[in-house]
């Protein structure tokens, strides 16, 4: 499976650059992302959430690094979702601003089966990329994710609250949440 998408961060390219570099920063904005952990200059360990309340991981090396342009990686070993994947970060036309393009590719376990279940269950790994860089912007321009009061945990809200319509939490949803 082939993935791209694109946003524009209001902050120059070196500062975005930086931040994506730092791995352990990742899973601040991408919401299935456990924990990214360098193992060494090049090398970091990924663990990532999966459907059915299965976790993946796998070890990743950096094969394409350019300060403030690119960045580009592939997994090594034994992968659970063996991947790879370039990040650019290109001068915007405004000359304040930076064009993040994103290209991943990876193989979803059970192939076509296995991303139509995925999808069913709405894990559509389109929109997972295009939500992650949206809170990427988020985090670098306001400093967080800005969250709704429907989603007031973020990542755990996910798994406590079944998707419904818009409305307030009840206090018995509003207590679970909080002693979670």
């Amino acid at each position: 499976m082939e993935l791209t998408a694109t946003t524009t961060v209001r902050k120059p390219p070196s500062e975005v650059y930086a931040f994506w570099r730092d791995l352990d920063k990742l899973p601040s904005f991408m919401a299935h992302l456990e924990e990214v952990r360098p193992t060494g200059e090049r090398t970091s360990h990924w663990s990532a959430s999966a459907p059915f309340g299965k976790n993946v991981e796998w070890d990743a090396e950096i094969i394409g690094d350019v300060a403030g342009e690119k960045i580009a990686w592939r997994s090594i070993g034994k992968a659970d979702v063996p991947n790879a994947g370039t990040v650019r970060f290109v001068p915007a036309p405004d000359g304040v601003s930076t064009e993040v393009h994103v290209l991943l590719t990876y193989d979803i376990p059970g192939g076509a089966v296995g991303k139509a279940v995925a999808k069913y269950f709405g894990e559509e790994p389109h929109q997972q990329l295009d939500d992650d860089l949206r809170r990427l912007k988020q985090v670098l321009e306001t400093g967080e994710v800005v969250r709704s009061d429907g989603a007031p945990w973020g990542k755990r809200a996910r798994r406590e609250f079944p998707q419904r319509p818009a409305q307030p939490l009840s206090d018995a949803e509003l207590a679970k949440g909080a002693g979670a």
